[in-house]
């Protein structure tokens, strides 16, 4: 959701769908209003382009937006409004979560093209800055996520988690805190299987960057951004579809134990999203647009 070409391609995922389908900023507007300054920026800390590669960088991107503004926002409206008017179920929360996770396919298959275009183009000293900024941010991810005990990477789980439900739903009681804590146990080493199988798929990216030049580099890079789960081990994707199930239990069981004023608060952050993305300038004039 979670750069150069293909971090583009991951920035848009965050920036796009998370931020508009699942975070907890009321100010998604903003963040989508500057989204062609803030992705070249994050995109400088990876690969230092030539020229031309800016200039076609930033070509892709005016159009990716375009589409992504004419063609899905209208559809994360709608699903704000299922989201908001369905009751809260497991059933129902699957489906608005299936739905979020198909955003995120369409995404990555709509700039497919774009990042194959531009890592294939790259040059061999910007292909090996690429490949160490990307080791290097799985050091760190290490160093957060797996150094630590494995009872401090639980309480630190929990802690993430009610931070972002608090953000949703006003401070949390301690039942809810409680159910948190209970789901954050549950899932036990999760953190080692997941950051397993990230590395497995970064070696399969730092494998096709290396032969950018083949003629099968297209069909390797469609796999890596659209199919990831073909590159997780295992147990890692068993222990991943359990852990959906697990955290759809826990969002329905966290909302029915709130109270008035919570439930309040979550309908107030969903209609200030709803808001802010209707007053996009570029939905209003793709909703004027001749048909």
């Amino acid at each position: 959701m979670p750069r150069p070409p293909i971090a583009r391609y991951r920035s848009l995922l965050c920036l796009l769908t998370t931020a508009l389908l699942l975070a907890a900023c009321t100010r998604v507007g903003l963040v989508y209003r500057n989204l062609d300054t803030l992705i070249p920026w994050s995109v400088d800390d990876y690969v230092d382009m030539s020229r031309d590669q800016e200039s076609d960088f930033r070509g892709y991107l005016r159009d990716h937006l375009a589409w992504h503004c004419s063609t899905q926002l209208p559809r994360y409206l709608e699903w704000l409004d299922r989201l908001e008017h369905d009751p809260v179920t497991h059933e129902n929360l699957r489906a608005r979560y299936l739905e979020a996770r198909e955003a995120l396919g369409v995404i990555a298959r709509e700039v497919t093209p774009t990042t194959v275009d531009l890592l294939g183009r790259l040059d061999d000293e910007q292909a090996r800055r690429l490949l160490a900024k990307l080791d290097e941010d799985h050091r760190k991810r290490l160093d957060e996520y797996l150094d630590p005990p494995l009872d401090e990477q639980i309480e630190k789980r929990a802690e993430r988690v009610e931070k972002r439900l608090a953000d949703w739903l006003g401070r949390l009681n301690d039942a809810q805190r409680a159910r948190i804590r209970q789901w954050a146990q549950a899932l036990g080493d999760h953190n080692s299987r997941w950051l397993a199988s990230r590395a497995l798929w970064q070696q399969a990216f730092k494998e096709a960057i290396e032969q950018r030049h083949a003629p099968d580099f297209p069909a390797r890079i469609e796999r890596l951004l659209q199919d990831r789960e073909a590159f997780w081990a295992p147990d890692y994707r068993e222990a991943f579809h359990r852990n959906e199930t697990a955290g759809i239990d826990l969002a329905v069981d966290v909302y029915a134990l709130a109270d008035e004023r919570q439930r309040r608060h979550l309908a107030g952050r969903i209609d200030a999203i709803r808001r802010d993305l209707s007053g996009l300038e570029c939905l209003q004039k793709s909703a004027a647009r001749p048909r």
